[in-house]
Formats: C-alpha cells, structure tokens, sequence
C-alpha cells in the first residue's frame, strides 16, 4: 500500500490535470458555469422548504438555513459517488493506451466535487449574512475539518463503487437507487433531533448511538450546530422537540470510521486494478 501511495504522489500532477480538466468539461459552453452546480440543490432547498413550512408546517425558525447547511453536503456525497461510480469506464481508452495510477480517477472526482462543495458554501455564508438573527458563529472554523472528515469518507465509497462498477455495472444503478434511499434515512430535510424524538422509549439510546456511528449522519448533524444556532424548542405530536449539543465524541468515531473506509477502500481498489484492461 505505500509503494502505491508514493506511485499515486509521483502522478500527483496528474490528479491536479484531471481535475482542472473535470471542471473545465462540466461547464463548457454555459453562460452561467459554476452557478449551474448551485441552482439545483437551491431550487430543490426551496420546494421543499414550502413543503415543509407551508403542508408539514414544521415550526423550524429559519428552516431553509438548516435545510441548506446539510444538502450542501449531501450534494458533495452524491455526486462523488456518481461521478466515481463510472469514473474508470469512461476512460477506458486512456486505460488501454497509458500507464498511471488507476486510482487517479476516482481522487480527481471527489477532490472536484470538494472544490464545489467550498464554492458553495461561500454562497451559504453570504445566504447567512441576509438572514436575521443568523450570524455566522465562531465554531464555523471547524467547517474545513468536516470537510476533511467527509472528503476522507466520500472516496473509502468512491473507491469501493468505481472499482466495483468495472467488474458489474449494475453497481452505478444501485448506488443510484442507494442514494434515493439514503437521502431520507439521514438527516437532510429533517434535524437529527426528529429523528430522536421518533425513536422508541426502551431502545432509544442504543438506536441512537447507532444512527450516531453513520458517519453521514454525524457529519450533517455536525454541519448545522457548527454553522447554525441551536433550534428553538417547539412541540411536535405531543412531544417537546428540543435542541441536542453536538457530540464531539461521535465526531470522533465518524472520523475513525472514514479514515478506516478509506483504507481499505484503496486497498480494494489496487488489488483489483490490474484486471481493469480486461475487462474493460
């Protein structure tokens, strides 16, 4: 594994080309570029903003910021995947004709979606500046570790799904139908506290700890306590909603379990890149 690490250093100028070239591709010939990236999950944070404070009538002061300081990030995990998920067969002709680390592919994807998910939350920080009583907190100085933490467990998958495509390219339709799925089983449209609240009583603290030890789920609740103020309490179905601190121990396990994703994602990936040629 090293020996691959200090190939993939040797090519690092490779990965910076891949991803100058990714962003140069994706908004060739558009009149707004970058902004494209943003107006999705924007459209997309304002219908279901109306949906929820206007049908759900969810009283979240402020709803939308919380809405958009986990989509954001959800975005970055969504499509690193994607792009990852077919990342080797498109180049497939490059695979055939040059020798380079075959990993390249992947890291340049997610290191390109990373670049937009910073691009982004400079948007998110002047959003905040137009919102009263929304200041930005000291504790957003903590926002470039959660980015790392995340950037570290987007490519442990994107190795994974890149690699696996190759072999069964059923697997880029399954982590799409996958990720249908995961968006409404984390905390994204909702806070974490809700989904405490519907935990049952005689479990609710092991289930918890597990739904804590998801590393996505610790990282978006992570995202709204560094960048938001704690919610107001409000009651919902009989019960008092109230603001939960951020655990920074669960912090703690979320990046220890990306760390080790990204391990043996990279891992995985080199034992089987040899046979790409092939089967490509």
């Amino acid at each position: 594994m090293l020996s691959d690490l200090r190939e993939l250093y040797r090519y690092r100028d490779l990965v910076v080309q891949l991803v100058v070239r990714d962003l140069k591709v994706r908004y060739k010939n558009s009149a707004l570029g970058f902004f494209w990236s943003l107006i999705n999950p924007l459209v997309q944070v304002a219908i279901i903003t109306i949906v929820i404070k206007t049908v759900m009538r969810l009283p979240i002061p402020n709803y939308s910021a919380y809405l958009l300081a986990a989509f954001l990030p959800w975005m970055f995990f969504q499509m690193s995947l994607l792009d990852a998920s077919d990342s080797v067969l498109k180049h497939h002709d490059l695979l055939k004709k040059v020798y380079f680390p075959r990993e390249a592919l992947p890291i340049s994807l997610v290191i390109s979606n990373l670049i937009h998910l910073i691009l982004a939350f400079v948007v998110f920080f002047v959003y905040l500046v137009t919102i009263p009583r929304a200041p930005i907190l000291p504790t957003a100085l903590l926002l470039p570790v959660l980015m790392a933490i995340q950037f570290v467990f987007n490519l442990g998958v994107a190795f994974f799904v890149s690699c696996l495509n190759v072999f069964y390219e059923d697997t880029k339709f399954i982590v799409s139908v996958g990720l249908n799925v995961l968006f409404y089983a984390t905390p994204v449209m909702y806070v974490s506290e809700l989904a405490y609240s519907a935990m049952p009583g005689p479990h609710k603290g092991i289930l918890w700890i597990l739904y804590q030890i998801n590393p996505l789920n610790a990282l978006l609740m992570a995202y709204r306590k560094i960048l938001l103020n704690p919610i107001s309490d409000f009651p919902l179905n009989g019960q008092q909603i109230s603001d939960m601190p951020l655990n920074y121990g669960y912090l703690g396990v979320a990046a220890l379990i990306s760390v080790a994703l990204a391990v043996f994602g990279y891992r995985f990936f080199n034992k089987r890149k040899s046979m790409f040629a092939e089967m490509l």
